[in-house]
């Protein structure tokens, strides 16, 4: 098996409509040995074709290439400790018993919070009951982070695995709330920039509409005919909190090329190996260690871990790789020891989220992957 076979799986994908187009980056240490584009970008209102230097919109890979990344800064800079309780910063969060949450609950998604509630929703109707420009503004996000503040939870703290997106929007407040700046700018000043990324960004609506600007269409691969926003998505967020929160959240939002997903996953694999001082090597271990407060979790920090079985990282990455998924169709995992990376963006939501053919792709592209990287 080889990256001939890799290229004829992705070929017969896109003759099947798994999804329109994808990139990939394959690592191996400190070189990349295996990239490519293949298919297309937006399919409507016109055909257009996949380049490597196509910006996705990530989805939640945004949990861990920017908020978790942004905690690990926040801890190394001893402004956090994965044990604290979330009300030592946020006091009215432990209505309805929920005083006993602690960072590290949130990171492993057991804090017992529900794992969607639809803010988006409810942020249009109070629009529409008057409030101008409610939608897409600072305040919006503002009462989704005081909702969450008041949520019930589903579960007492530390009893079940729950995958939560308000747990990585209160992460995301709190990365703004000890940081000091606002998660987009945190990010773009203490991670994007120190490592030389010039594409890998979230997309401020609040400010794009206030500065009447436009993205660039052809730099982005087109996500879903929104049924809200009744237009296809092509620079704009597609997770519906996300944008009504502005595209600035914890859960979703970062934009990035194939290559500069690539290039944070080898950030983290220097850190995890001490070639890099960006996070000390002892905070990335611990946050790539499968998190044990609920038994049979699959959870790191922030990251997943491969499944005992039907796992989309295939069956070659071992339990101790890392790696997680995004809705858009994106996807990363990590094998720390043997310093694997498998960076893959598609846009399978493009045109219609409902096309799912992507849950029977994953794990045969990471196997073909694999098995090209340990015969080459």
């Amino acid at each position: 098996m080889g990256w001939r076979e890799v290229e004829q799986a992705f070929a017969d994908a896109i003759e099947r409509e798994v999804f329109p187009g994808a990139t990939i980056v394959v690592r191996r240490g400190r070189d990349v040995v295996f990239e490519g584009a293949f298919g297309s970008r937006t399919l409507v209102p016109q055909r257009a074709p996949m380049q490597l230097d196509t910006v996705f919109d990530l989805s939640s890979l945004t949990k861990v290439l920017a908020t978790t990344f942004a905690v690990m800064i926040i801890a190394r800079d001893g402004k956090l400790r994965l044990d604290d309780r979330v009300t030592r910063l946020f006091p009215d969060f432990g209505v309805h018993g929920k005083g006993h949450v602690t960072f590290r609950n949130l990171l492993a998604h057991c804090s017992g919070l529900a794992g969607w509630r639809p803010f988006c929703h409810r942020i249009i109707e109070i629009e529409r009951g008057g409030k101008v420009n409610f939608v897409a503004s600072y305040g919006a996000k503002e009462w989704v982070y005081d909702q969450i503040h008041r949520e019930k939870p589903e579960a007492a703290p530390a009893t079940r695995a729950i995958y939560s997106d308000l747990n990585f929007i209160l992460l995301g407040e709190t990365v703004e709330r000890m940081g000091g700046l606002s998660l987009d700018r945190f990010c773009r000043e203490k991670i994007f920039r120190e490592i030389g990324l010039r594409a890998t960004d979230f997309i401020d609506l609040s400010m794009a509409r206030s500065r009447r600007l436009e993205p660039v269409r052809d730099m982005f691969a087109a996500t879903e005919m929104c049924p809200i926003r009744k237009r296809i998505l092509v620079g704009e967020v597609h997770d519906e909190n996300a944008y009504a929160m502005g595209g600035v959240a914890g859960h979703a939002g970062l934009f990035a090329p194939v290559r500069e997903v690539d290039r944070l996953a080898r950030e983290l694999l220097d850190c995890y190996k001490g070639r890099s001082s960006l996070v000390p090597r002892n905070i990335v271990r611990e946050f790539w260690t499968r998190d044990a407060t609920v038994p049979g979790s699959t959870w790191a920090l922030g990251w997943d871990t491969p499944s005992p079985e039907n796992s989309s990282s295939g069956r070659h990455f071992t339990p101790a790789a890392v790696g997680h998924l995004g809705f858009t169709g994106t996807s990363i995992w990590i094998e720390p020891e043997r310093e694997i990376a498998v960076s893959l963006l598609t846009n399978r939501v493009h045109p219609s989220r409902d096309n799912q053919r992507i849950r029977e792709f994953r794990p045969k592209i990471h196997d073909l992957i694999m098995e090209a990287v340990q015969g080459a």
